[in-house]
């Protein structure tokens, strides 16, 4: 969700959400300190404080938007007192570079055609012709017409059923129709041609909807529809379409008179109205912030004549008539960073609009789950003439949106929330009295953002005797009377429009990748993903971090890498670097659960090794001892204070930098220590929570500090003054860089931005040091060929490092004027074509042992025969999940034999031949299901500087779960966590992750444009090659262009890598991603109940999906449920495993009636899809408690109506299927890898769901723990995970 629901700080370090919630009355962070927030807030921002606003109601006997005028001129500009909060927002950021030309329909294989008729509807958006009464509404894409016949009283009375008619089909998503005021011509929104969301006009003819069927020979002409299915195959096939071919599928689809009203390449836009003129409309334009939901202002643009066919629309045209507002505090350059604006915009006269908008979020941060019951949405008017607004419907109680005026302008129809009822209400605007005329409606989504609305559009008829409206999967007619003021009321009981359509949808193969986990198992494997990159003096030698490992490599040589010398070789290690002058000799930390960090010293050339002592007890990083002639030395490190892995308990104080003395030892002595003399933190301006800080010194006395947007240095040659500061001096600043290295040679900077590595030279402190095409610094040069991460200078200056994967590029900074002529010239990419032969890269080959090999290893340790890496579970109740019939699955007085990691026998005790020498489990009748697979999970830890053991994995392991799939996760770093688990530094699932999102929005860290092919194949390179095998997913992050999603999705075939895009709240996109073949949709459709025609297209689509029911859109989470109704803080076993501070936020009330728990209707809907073949995952969203909160998703995803197995099945192979890893894991079969979960007897899984918590042992690879407390119990009896002093009491 934005990011990702997660409502803790450490969210941005997974790639999920990145924003902050505002403190209020406080200006808004900048834009980097939002990606650099502190764990502290992990529970605050789940608070559930809401302020009930109310606007005040501005009673008149005069109806200020009734005003009638029989010349609609241009609106008018504001009055001149009024200061437009977006007048110096100049949004010419995104996108970084314009596409490449790409039409959807043409560039994108379509090769399926999913037909099928449906009798009901989702979320169906529609207008009323003015003139004839006909009805025209959105469907699963396509646009439809109901003849004003199908809602005669006679027809609604016998329920007759009328044929819906196509108007307009195609690949292309179309929705938001509405007529114009004659009824000549339908705007309605498209992602036609980019993928963009637009505004497109077409003419309507005058015979209606009989003369728009796209299906009628008499309309589209015989040869265009007998040569469809040709055409289709061709175009599927990847043949070019020909000119002819393109007007007859225009003709076919509908759209060949269509012209564009808008041409947005980034923002997007929606919901047309018409002025009265019919010669411009007002829209929605949606505005990214570095979050990922749009903010609405309304927009005015000119409506060009049908006849003009070349009509030119210039990217970005149209004229601002509704601003965002700024929260109080906040100044005009925030503007960019405004989260809530307003929506839903109609023109009332020729100068006065009225719209709604979210008034509870009013710091300027969109939150979740708000109480619907307490009001959301206000309805506003503002006169643009005079810059009167006046609060039309007050937000409270249970909200006003959907503002729909009758034709003759009296009266306002709304929606609103009433308890368990959501009712269509009508304001008379000349009296100001409401009426509720219906309560039969389908529950709006105001409690979420609604760039679909939040209710579908609806209009009264002609006559305004009637408001024709979707509710409850059908169109209904709502009578309406007047009464004895002429105030318009309820009239007779609505009635339903019955209606039946034939959708057709042409649908992209679904993606999928195929992993065999078991080849990620045997023998030694590679690491892929380093980190901690130093290079010596000259830029001939590198170190790194390997997942808790230092090496050594040779820069050049294709020799494989070497371990430095080590005091405690099962030990987890970090932060390297040379000292200083000394390329022999290499500094580093020695990381301890017990008593964290301490410094070691290694001579490369005679392996000896010095432990640094003397030092307090904390967390240090970043050593870096100074060069010079003599022995004596200054060492400086940076100390940090509690984080997720270790705690805010022991060890906090005093961050910042530190430094000291010490005195090199003599080649040959007999000691083996290094006392660190005076060791002290100095006052500098350091930021300690800078993830990205490196120290090195450059001259004896002098220390550089390099932040990820700032370098400085400090000289400690100097006393420090009377503030207790040494003297700084700032080189350089990034605008908006990731990483940040300064060269004091050539004064020239390396930094990473937009995911690559640049160098700019001759820089200094005024150097806006960015490469935005077009505002980016002279001379900057573009060095990654597909992104790269610790960038560093060698010691004297003269050569740049980066890591990519298993590839340590380096290049001399002398030779990047060789490409100056190159550089010049490309202003997009700044001369990678040339720099490119310039580049030196080392190939990077580390190996671990993997964990079936260590456990067979250690089984033989520990053996009595020949099958000591063999056990036996015996009398166990076995549900294997390989055959998808219960009666065929379960499997009672069963018996399964492991042996060396894998399961080697599974069948009813007697049958199963028990190995002799093995050793035997009796299960006493308890279940044995395969382990469970978190399919979105989150976790914070992995971006923690601390290779410390995790609590994290440690505790999704002791509720089960063996595998976890984090569709957000930073690519090189989950993949050194990965390593670390896989290589036996820590215990935990197995870890499977998408790298970091591929994000739409204006984050700097983590934005994408893939304007073109090449910039898709390095978004998935970036992820891929950190990982190797292992790597086998990405993550579209509601890019705006469908074009880009497309683009990635070709690469991703090329690279087995699958897709797992983030649903977003945005219905529309939602239904394309499903269409285009995406492997799963994240997190529920925010329309929580999905009638035939969506239910069909997901569930014949081959798309899976993982509804993340606790944290669900469309009201309060499940997760929230959890809250109220268990004693999570008492729970022993949670405490066992969980920070006590985390699990001492989670309470909740149930003030809220159930039918705000929205997840219900979610479960519902599920339920139905899977039973129509869909597969359906289980995921916890890394909501606290970890662990606990997976056995809650799997309850929540039992209640719409799924069997205890059918939940079960969820839970492990469908995730294996659908993730393409079901060769190796998801059931209980021979020659899969032994992944088990075993309960205790009396635990009936069929029975109560609620007991799939109530563990006894988890298996992951072979080895055997206690659920309870993950004591080891096989190969290595009594083992335990020392961890960190997470907790105080």
């Amino acid at each position: 969700m934005h990011l990702d629901v997660k409502r803790d700080a450490n969210s941005i370090k997974q790639g999920e959400l990145p924003f902050t919630s505002f403190a209020t009355y406080a200006s808004p962070p900048t834009r980097r300190s939002r990606t650099a927030l502190a764990f502290p807030t992990l529970l605050a921002s789940v608070c559930l404080a809401f302020l009930v606003w109310r606007g005040a109601f501005l009673p008149g006997v005069l109806n200020p938007i009734r005003a009638s005028s029989v010349n609609y001129p241009s609106s008018p500009s504001l009055s001149l007192g009024y200061d437009d909060p977006a007048s110096e927002f100049k949004d010419d950021v995104f996108p970084l570079r314009q596409h490449d030309p790409w039409d959807i329909s043409t560039d994108f294989p379509y090769p399926r055609t999913l037909k099928y008729d449906v009798e009901e509807g989702t979320w169906l958006r529609l207008d009323v012709h003015p003139v004839s009464g006909d009805i025209v509404f959105d469907m699963a894409g396509d646009l439809y017409c109901l003849p004003a016949s199908s809602y005669t009283h006679e027809n609604m009375a016998l329920g007759i059923t009328t044929q819906a008619i196509p108007i307009l089909t195609g690949v292309p998503h179309d929705s938001d129709p509405r007529f114009s005021p004659e009824g000549d011509r339908l705007a309605f929104r498209s992602d036609a041609g980019l993928g963009v969301d637009n505004i497109w006009v077409m003419p309507w003819s005058a015979g209606g909807c009989t003369e728009m069927d796209v299906h009628s020979p008499s309309v589209t002409g015989f040869d265009a529809i007998a040569l469809k299915e040709y055409e289709d195959n061709l175009l599927a096939q990847g043949v070019k379409e020909t000119e002819d071919r393109r007007l007859r599928r225009l003709l076919r689809e509908g759209r060949l008179s269509a012209r564009r009203v808008t041409n947005e390449t980034y923002n997007w836009v929606s919901d047309p109205r018409w002025h009265p003129s019919g010669a411009k409309i007002i829209a929605t334009k949606w505005y990214f912030s570095s979050r990922s939901l749009g903010a609405g202002e309304g927009w005015e643009y000119p409506v060009p004549s049908l006849d003009d066919k070349e009509h030119p629309v210039e990217v970005n045209a149209g004229k601002r008539l509704i601003s965002r507002d700024l929260p109080f505090g906040w100044s005009k350059s925030d503007y960019v960073e405004q989260q809530i604006g307003y929506e839903q915009f109609l023109w009332a006269a020729d100068d006065v609009v009225v719209y709604a908008g979210n008034v509870r979020d009013s710091q300027g941060a969109f939150t979740y789950s708000k109480d619907v019951h307490k009001g959301i949405y206000s309805i506003f008017s503002k006169n643009l003439t005079s810059g009167f607004k006046e609060v039309l419907v007050d937000a409270f109680p249970g909200g006003a949106s959907r503002p729909t005026l009758s034709r003759d302008g009296r009266t306002l129809a709304f929606v609103r929330r009433v308890r368990d009822k959501e009712a269509l209400v009508l304001k008379d605007l000349e009296t100001g009295t409401l009426h509720y005329v219906w309560f039969g409606l389908t529950y709006d989504l105001s409690t979420i953002y609604a760039p679909m609305g939040t209710y579908p559009s609806f209009a009264f008829s002609p006559s305004d005797d009637a408001i024709l409206i979707w509710a409850a999967g059908q169109i209904y007619h709502v009578p309406l009377s007047k009464n004895t003021v002429g105030e318009r009321v309820a009239g007779a009981e609505p009635r339903p429009v019955r209606f039946r359509a034939h959708i057709e949808i042409k649908v992209a193969d679904t993606l999928r990748a195929k992993t065999d986990v078991r080849e990620l198992e045997e023998e030694s494997q590679r690491l892929h993903a380093f980190t901690h990159l130093s290079l010596d003096n000259s830029g001939k030698k590198a170190l790194f971090q390997a997942s808790g490992v230092t090496y050594l490599q040779d820069i050049g040589s294709s020799v494989p890498a070497g371990r430095v010398p080590v005091a405690h070789p099962k030990a987890a290690y970090y932060s390297p670097s040379f000292v200083g002058g000394d390329g022999a000799l290499v500094i580093h930390a020695r990381w301890s659960d017990t008593y964290f960090s301490s410094f070691e010293i290694a001579d490369l050339n005679t392996g000896t090794v010095y432990e640094l002592t003397n030092l307090p007890m904390g967390r240090y990083f970043s050593p870096v001892v100074s060069g010079g002639d003599t022995a004596r030395r200054t060492v400086a490190f940076i100390k940090l204070g509690g984080d997720v892995l270790t705690g805010n308990v022991v060890a906090t104080a005093h961050t910042g930098i530190w430094v000291g003395e010490i005195t090199l030892p003599k080649r040959g002595g007999s000691s083996s220590v290094i006392v660190v003399e005076g060791a002290r933190k100095i006052s500098t301006t350091i930021d300690p929570s800078d993830g990205k800080l490196k120290l090195s010194f450059i001259s004896s006395s002098k220390l550089l500090v390099q932040e990820s947007d700032r370098v400085f240095t400090v000289d400690l040659s100097k006393d420090a003054d009377e503030w207790d500061r040494y003297a700084e001096e700032e080189l350089a600043k990034g605008y908006s860089t990731d990483e940040l290295a300064f060269s004091h040679t050539s004064q020239g900077a390396a930094f990473v931005n937009f995911l690559h590595v640049y160098y700019a030279p001759n820089v200094n402190t005024s150097t806006a040091l960015w490469s935005k095409p077009g505002k980016a610094p002279a001379g900057l040069t573009r060095l990654s060929l597909d992104g790269g991460h610790d960038v560093v200078f060698s010691g004297d200056g003269t050569v740049i490092g980066w890591l990519l994967g298993p590839y340590l590029h380096t290049v001399p900074v002398s030779l990047l004027s060789t490409c100056m002529n190159a550089i010049q010239k490309d202003t997009m990419t700044f001369g990678i074509s040339c720099v490119r032969t310039l580049l030196n890269v080392t190939e990077i080959a580390v190996y671990y042992e993997s964990e079936v090999s260590r456990l067979r290893r250690e089984a033989k340790v520990h053996a009595t025969s020949h099958n000591g890496d063999v056990v036996t579970f015996v009398n166990a109740t076995i549900l294997s999940m390989e055959n998808g019939e219960l009666s065929a699955d379960l499997i009672t007085g069963g018996s399964v034999v492991l042996r060396g990691g894998y399961i080697d026998a599974v069948g009813k005790d007697g049958e199963v031949p028990v190995p002799e020498g093995s050793v035997v489990i009796q299960a006493d009748g308890g279940y044995i299901v395969p382990g469970f697979i978190d399919a979105h999970a989150h976790w914070s830890g992995e971006s923690e500087t601390f290779p410390a053991s995790s609590w994290e994995m440690e505790t999704f392991l002791a509720y089960g779960v063996t595998t976890v799939h984090n569709p957000s996760l930073q690519n090189y770093l989950g993949f050194i966590g990965r390593g670390r688990v896989e290589s036996g530094l820590m215990i935990g699932p197995r870890i499977f992750h998408t790298g970091q999102i591929i994000y739409g929005a204006s984050s700097y860290s983590y934005h994408h444009d893939i304007a073109n092919t090449e910039e898709a194949k390095e978004a998935l390179t970036r992820i891929k090659v950190e990982g190797g095998s292992a790597s086998w997913s990405y993550k579209n992050y509601n890019l705006p262009a469908r074009a880009s999603r497309q683009r990635l999705l070709l690469q991703a075939r090329r690279m087995n890598m699958a897709c797992v895009p983030e649903g977003g709240m945005n219905f529309d996109w939602d239904l394309t991603y499903i269409v285009d073949g995406m492997t799963t949709v994240e997190h529920n459709i925010p329309v929580s109940v999905l009638y035939d025609d969506l239910l069909s297209l997901f569930a014949l689509s081959g798309t899976g999906t993982t509804p993340t029911h606790i944290v669900n859109y469309g009201g309060a989470f499940g997760e929230q449920y959890l809250w109220a109704t268990e004693d999570l803080p008492g729970d022993d076993k949670l405490r066992r495993f969980t920070r006590h501070d985390i699990l001492e936020g989670l309470s909740e009330s149930t003030a809220r009636p159930l039918n705000s728990l929205a997840f219900l209707n979610v479960s519902t809907s599920v339920a139905k899809m899977v039973h129509r073949g869909i597969h359906a995952h289980i995921g916890a969203h890394g909501e606290p408690p970890l662990g606990l909160m997976y056995h809650h998703e799997m309850a929540l995803a039992k209640v719409g109506g799924l069997s205890n197995y059918e939940v079960l099945r969820a839970a492990t192979i469908h995730a294996a299927v659908t993730f393409g890893l079901d060769e190796s894991i998801g059931s209980v079969s021979v020659g899969k890898l032994a992944d088990l979960v075993v309960y205790p007897a009396g635990v009936d899984l069929l029975e109560n769901i609620e007991k799939t918590r109530e563990l006894k042992y988890v298996i992951r690879g072979g080895r055997i723990w206690e659920a309870e407390d993950m004591t080891e119990v096989w190969p290595v009896k009594g083992r335990k995970q020392t961890m960190p002093p997470i907790n105080a009491d």
